[in-house]
């Protein structure tokens, strides 16, 4: 008796594909190696693909581009790894390399007939971020990789697999501008560079503006599908409606929840999603797509709650740390090595306010009754990645190390961050 998966591969019909179409590839995704340069990777929908053979690269968005290029290897994958084979039919799934200038969309295509196949366009980068070195007092003692030509090394390298990514360099070498599609976009960057071992520091996101052909300025805009619990949509159009946003549609679902459309600026989403699973306990589902850019809709306040900004430097102390407390809520709990312009905590207030954490109980001969007692610390709350991201104002960074996730200052001394913000209200 044949196994069942025999007889039932056998019962699936072969591919036939466009004969008169001759051989087609489509680049759909790049990998990269050291040793051979850039790997397009994608399926062939028509004829065989040949090591050796020449071939013409076309593009369904680009019909200008035409590319002689020539298959210098082939594989195809055996589980995860690459094997070489001399040629591949039609939906095998293969990787070419030996081509330099090979990016997604891309379609392989013999000389006789370059006929591209159409393919969705990558989306350009909306939002941007600047990546620089750590500069902070506790800089270069956790991460492997702490110097700019490392951080530039990294950053580029990464431009020969993430083809929405854009990396550029700035007026200091110390700085590089890498835009995105989105936070999760860099924030998943950030975190395998973290796991990599490198040391930096990031800015708080910002979209990327445009102008049009009158000099009008113009933003990124998002819209953005909601599903919510009926008792919360209010809290939720009202969240939106201070971000900016534009109801477009409101809908029951029939399961108790309500679905919301909303157009919505790409900057009034930055830190939202944090504040949206609060509002609605962990209920809410929200998904966004990148509509297209619109006229400016105007300032937008990042954050209505200030930080608590660490005096001086040394190791967070219990008394200090209880003392801090009763101003917002503590980032850090005690042991915890602090320095002066770092973030602690949130405040409970709008304005920042400067807290002593590193503060010891003054000892003296008087004893008064119930006054030693154990002093009680509310639990910190760790903030992840994501949610660091989302916290930082548009005047602090956020300081990224293999093993901690500090949030600081941009300017560390208080007497010159005061000096900064006066001149920023006066101008």
């Amino acid at each position: 008796m044949k196994p069942i998966f025999e007889t039932i591969i056998k019962s699936i019909p072969a591919p036939t594909g466009d004969p008169d179409a001759g051989t087609q590839v489509l680049i759909s995704t790049i990998d990269y190696n050291e040793y051979v340069g850039r790997i397009g990777v994608g399926k062939v929908d028509n004829g065989i693909l040949k090591l050796n053979q020449e071939c013409v690269i076309v593009n369904a968005h680009e019909l200008e581009k035409k590319v002689k290029v020539k298959i210098g290897k082939l594989y195809e994958f055996d589980g995860l790894n690459k094997v070489e084979v001399n040629e591949a039919g039609i939906g095998s799934i293969v990787a070419i390399s030996g081509i330099s200038d090979i990016h997604i969309g891309d379609t392989i295509c013999s000389p006789e007939n370059p006929e591209p196949i159409p393919f969705q366009k990558i989306s350009e980068p909306t939002i941007s971020m600047d990546f620089m070195v750590n500069d902070s007092p506790l800089s270069g003692k956790e991460g492997k990789f702490v110097t700019s030509r490392h951080l530039r090394d990294r950053l580029f390298r990464e431009l020969n697999t993430d083809v929405s990514l854009r990396v550029e360099e700035t007026d200091t070498t110390e700085c590089f501008k890498v835009s995105g599609r989105g936070e999760l976009h860099l924030s998943v960057l950030i975190e395998n560079m973290r796991r990599e071992g490198y040391e930096f520091a990031v800015s708080k996101a910002e979209v990327i503006y445009k102008e049009d052909e009158k000099g009008k300025k113009l933003e990124p805009f998002e819209l953005a599908v909601i599903d919510v619990p009926d008792e919360f949509s209010g809290t939720v159009i009202n969240m939106l409606n201070n971000r900016k946003g534009e109801l477009q549609g409101m809908a029951p679902t029939g399961n108790g929840t309500t679905r919301l459309e909303f157009l919505i600026p790409s900057r009034g989403l930055i830190g939202f999603r944090g504040d949206f699973m609060t509002a609605t306990k962990g209920n809410g589902i929200i998904n966004t797509l990148f509509e297209g850019y619109e006229s400016y809709k105007g300032d937008m306040s990042y954050r209505s709650q200030g930080s608590l900004i660490a005096f001086e430097a040394g190791e967070a102390i219990t008394y200090g740390l209880f003392n801090a407390q009763e101003r917002g809520t503590l980032f850090i709990g005690p042991g915890e090595q602090v320095y002066g312009g770092m973030v602690v905590g949130q405040c409970g207030k709008t304005e920042d306010i400067e807290v002593n954490v590193c503060k010891k109980k003054q000892l003296t001969n008087t004893r008064a009754s119930g006054s030693d007692e154990a002093l009680k610390l509310t639990p910190p709350k760790i903030l992840s990645l994501e949610q660091a991201l989302d916290f930082i104002d548009t005047d602090e960074l956020l300081e990224i190390t293999p093993e901690h996730i500090r949030i600081r200052k941009k300017i560390l001394d208080p007497t010159l961050r005061m000096r900064a913000k006066r001149a920023m209200q006066t101008s």
